[in-house]
């Protein structure tokens, strides 16, 4: 095997783009870039790159844009003729088909945003946040036939703020993961780097997210909405219902206060609604259904809730 690692790298999405570019800054050479297919997006339904595949453009890489890969010959025999070392997988969004895996004498390499096997699946990061955890990190893998359940190669740590969102985590995340990466890689050819199974029996799983997660059960105590508040973020967010209408909450905090779970209640210009173990979320700034976003305050001023109110119908 040459020192100088023969690579294809197979990813979509923004978190994505900071190992590309560690692999190129490392001097690997990047056979081709296998991304998502251009798509429609907003009004005007134009299309819309991937970020990674505006990353190869910049970078002058070959790019490919399959739309589907298991069985796809012209495909497999463009990828079998290169002769790549390693596959590199972030984010790209399609099963690995087993012929794939088979292909490269290093495997198929994917950085993970978790601690595996912990939170296997498509939103890692958003149901770390969401479950409360206040640690998390990374993971290089080689890819097997399973979801996220091949072995591992090396991982790293990095605390998860109290004030932390989806949002702020993830560039984070692929930062620490574009220089795992290139240390998996370079342990790989050195031989310093040993595949460890995953224990199966600590897995849990980070399903897609779907639009109801957002929706706030007031039955939980207020720190756990919080969190997930914090991890749906920026999508599906966290919502609930005012007088039929759709209510999106942007900003609050946790109080320790008695009142029934989803009842409102005012103290001065603050606005409290009630959650389980004897605590109340505090809104501070929400968002009514074709309005604009506004503070707590002016939202009472403008609506005056009720003695003994609910949220949720």
């Amino acid at each position: 095997m040459s020192q100088c690692l023969n690579l294809v790298f197979c990813g979509t999405p923004r978190f994505a783009v900071p190992t590309l570019d560690s692999l190129v800054d490392a001097g690997f050479q990047i056979q081709l870039v296998v991304t998502q297919p251009d798509r429609p997006k907003g009004r005007g339904l134009e299309l819309v790159s991937s970020p990674v595949k505006r990353r190869a453009l910049e970078l002058q890489l070959p790019i490919v844009q399959p739309e589907t890969i298991k069985k796809n010959d012209a495909f497999r025999a463009q990828l079998t003729a290169l002769k790549p070392d390693a596959i590199i997988v972030v984010g790209y969004g399609r099963i690995i088909p087993q012929w794939m895996l088979d292909l490269p004498a290093l495997g198929n390499i994917n950085l993970h945003a978790s601690l595996l096997p912990k939170y296997r699946g498509a939103a890692p990061i958003q149901w770390a946040i969401a479950q409360g955890e206040i640690v998390t990190g990374v993971t290089t893998m080689r890819i097997d036939a399973g979801l996220d359940t091949g072995d591992i190669l090396l991982q790293e740590e990095i605390p998860i703020a109290a004030n932390d969102t989806a949002v702020t985590l993830a560039p984070k995340l692929a930062a620490v993961g574009a220089n795992l990466t290139v240390t998996t890689l370079r342990g790989l050819q050195a031989g310093t780097v040993h595949p460890l199974p995953q224990d199966h029996s600590q897995a849990t799983l980070a399903p897609i997210l779907k639009k109801e997660d957002g929706l706030i059960d007031f039955s939980r105590p207020a720190a756990e909405i919080l969190n997930r508040m914090r991890g749906f973020q920026p999508w599906p967010g966290a919502y609930t219902k005012f007088r039929g209408k759709t209510l999106q909450v942007w900003k609050s905090a946790a109080q320790n206060f008695v009142l029934p779970p989803s009842e409102m209640t005012i103290e001065g210009d603050r606005l409290l609604v009630g959650c389980s173990a004897n605590t109340a979320l505090e809104i501070l700034e929400l968002q009514l259904e074709g309005k604009r976003r506004t503070s707590a305050s002016d939202f009472l001023r403008g609506y005056r809730p009720l003695p003994g109110e609910k949220l949720g119908i």
